[in-house]
């Protein structure tokens, strides 16, 4: 079967739009409510959705995929309408989401970072839609830039829940491989995941903060071309500040990206979303405001203008209309990692200082010495998360 043309005699596919490791995505139509929807074909190409034998974990991933994710009601995740199976292969219909992931969006800027406003928009709405999966006990753990869409009207969605778990399932010898499936993306991948630590909803918030320092910097934290360094550095090492990759970077955004990398799961806020909030309109450019002025007949130029040859008054922006006066940062406090002091008001919108607190720990590392990981797996062929689920 090439193309499964009609499914039950109401998903019509339409055009293919996407494959990955688990099968083709389609955009599709609804005949019994008349509207667009994406349809997840389980490997209609020869793969083992076409045979009603296939290897039952395989299966199982797509059903549990169905099931978590048609739980999950959510402003910030992907709608999942039905799921079932046709012929031997399986399906999901979803809402048809009209955007492009956020690694369609880096491709497109040729690997430049994106508006400060930008990613702290992202950071909000992909928060939101963890703390409702953290809730429910959901892990995702392959959140990455493919995984996260950018509607048109800038709405955020989370999807593909392929290998996420209740974190009371998963098992804790069992991280990285599991027949051959990928368990994460080398470059998204948590210190816990890698090690075979505790894997729990914090662990989404690190590969969310190696989205952000991606999105923020045009490169993720680690950007080797070795999968095995790469593994190595989220466990054992602290990544370059964000800063030195990007200098106009508000202390307030890379704050939250580095206590969203911290290595300890406790270190890592879990007041994203508040945080991301504040950092919105403050990190987004602005005009500086303009003043009115009422002159007086006779009365002199007021502070702040410039005389022209004519005698008029022009007006040019003081450095209070640029920037407020808040009379000093407020003194520092413990943070919700207890690396940085909580940011003051001007942390948000201010480009970097000239000197800021540097994360704590190792260097990115060189000879780090080879600890034993987990193997590749010998059926995926090379190291898990090589394949876009």
């Amino acid at each position: 079967m090439t193309d499964p043309g009609l499914i039950h005699g109401r998903y019509e596919l339409l055009e293919q739009v996407g494959r990955g490791g688990m099968g083709r995505v389609w955009r599709a139509r609804d005949r019994t409510l008349d509207r667009r929807v994406a349809v997840k074909c389980f490997r209609p190409d020869g793969g083992p959705g076409e045979d009603p034998g296939a290897p039952h974990p395989l299966r199982e991933r797509f059903r549990r995929e169905a099931r978590l994710a048609a739980g999950l009601q959510h402003h910030n995740i992907t709608v999942v309408h039905d799921f079932g199976e046709h012929d031997g292969l399986l399906y999901l219909v979803m809402e048809f989401l009209d955007g492009r992931n956020l690694g369609e969006l880096l491709t497109d800027r040729a690997g430049a970072p994106l508006p400060h406003g930008e990613v702290a928009d992202i950071a909000r709405q992909v928060a939101a839609a963890l703390d409702h999966t953290r809730c429910r006990g959901i892990v995702h753990r392959d959140l990455k830039p493919t995984n996260i869409v950018r509607l048109t009207d800038g709405t955020v969605k989370v999807c593909d829940f392929g290998i996420a778990r209740p974190a009371r399932d998963i098992d804790p010898g069992a991280r990285l491989t599991v027949t051959g499936m990928a368990m994460g993306t080398p470059h998204y991948m948590s210190p816990e995941q890698i090690s075979g630590g505790t894997v729990d909803p914090r662990s989404d918030l690190y590969s969310l903060g190696c989205v952000l320092y991606e999105l923020a910097t045009g490169s993720p934290p680690f950007a080797y071309d070795d999968p095995w360094a790469v593994l190595v550095g989220h466990r054992d090492a602290v990544p370059e500040p964000p800063h030195r990759l990007r200098p106009d970077l508000p202390l307030g955004l890379e704050r939250l990206i580095l206590d969203l990398l911290a290595k300890v799961p406790d270190h890592r806020p879990l007041d994203t979303v508040d945080r991301a909030t504040r950092l919105i309109g403050r990190a987004a450019p602005s005009r500086p405001p303009v003043r009115r002025l009422i002159r007086h007949p006779g009365a002199g130029s007021p502070r702040g203008e410039a005389t022209t040859p004519s005698g008029g008054a022009r007006l040019h922006p003081t450095a209070s209309s640029r920037r407020p006066d808040h009379s000093g940062p407020p003194g520092p406090r413990p943070g919700p990692s207890g690396r940085y002091p909580v940011p003051g008001p001007s942390d948000f919108g201010d480009p970097a200082p000239a000197v800021r607190p540097e994360p704590v720990g190792p260097p990115t590392p060189a000879p780090l010495p080879r600890r034993p990981l987990p193997s590749p797996s010998r059926r995926s062929g090379g190291f898990p998360g090589r394949e876009s689920t």
